[in-house]
């Protein structure tokens, strides 16, 4: 069984759906400017496939059975959202189906590369210049935050007064004392009561949880 999406194809459809939600999850905000860098598979079939509409429905926080996929281009344009693409048939990537995200607003930038690896799956393998290892089909909270003293004690600590293990988690930052970001694999997908806490933390800017 496939995930429930608007087609044609899982990886470079739903699959890129996925990636360009995932970015809109981190960087919490309406975009102005947003780059795509296609690679291999993604970059010969993009058009033929949608994977340029489902990107950008991603970007515009859409699911992957979201019946507005089709104009997602147009959304974007109405929105006030400069789109640009850049192909790459031919240099080598990580994987046939990667694509390479930079994303800005007046006041921030970040860059995420995700590769579809089939059947809607998708991982994160880079986050603004660091390598990471984040595999979207566990259960994964993504905060983002103020990078003051004590927050990512604040959030550990509540996933542990509910008995939610941590299975991996990457911390990434601008600058001190700037935006930052956690990543927060965890084993347990009931999370409904954490959630509504680490919501209520000061200096929290954005939480999204996937489960």
């Amino acid at each position: 069984m496939g995930p429930v999406m608007i087609g044609p194809s899982s990886s470079h459809t739903a699959g890129a759906v996925r990636i360009g939600k995932i970015v809109h999850s981190i960087f919490g905000e309406k975009p102005t400017e947003v780059n795509f860098h296609l690679y291999q598979s993604f970059a010969k079939t993009y058009r033929g496939h949608g994977t340029d509409l489902a990107l950008v429905a991603g970007i515009l926080g859409m699911e992957t059975d979201d019946a507005r996929i089709p104009q997602s281009l147009e959304l974007a344009d109405e929105a006030g959202i400069k789109i640009f693409w850049h192909i790459h048939k031919n240099e080598k990537a990580d994987h046939p189906n990667t694509a390479m995200i930079s994303i800005q607003s007046e006041t921030k930038k970040m860059s995420i590369k995700g590769i579809s690896i089939g059947g809607g799956s998708i991982k994160v393998t880079e986050l603004n210049g660091f390598d990471i290892a984040l595999n979207m089909n566990t259960p994964t909270f993504i905060i983002v935050h103020q990078d003051v003293p004590g927050m990512i004690a604040n959030v550990t600590e509540c996933l542990s007064s509910h008995q939610i293990n941590i299975a991996q988690m990457n911390v990434t930052r601008e600058n001190a004392g700037d935006q930052a970001i956690m990543i927060i694999e965890v084993d347990s997908r009931e999370v409904s009561d954490a959630l509504a806490e680490i919501r209520a933390i000061e200096h929290l800017h954005n939480v999204n949880f996937f489960d």
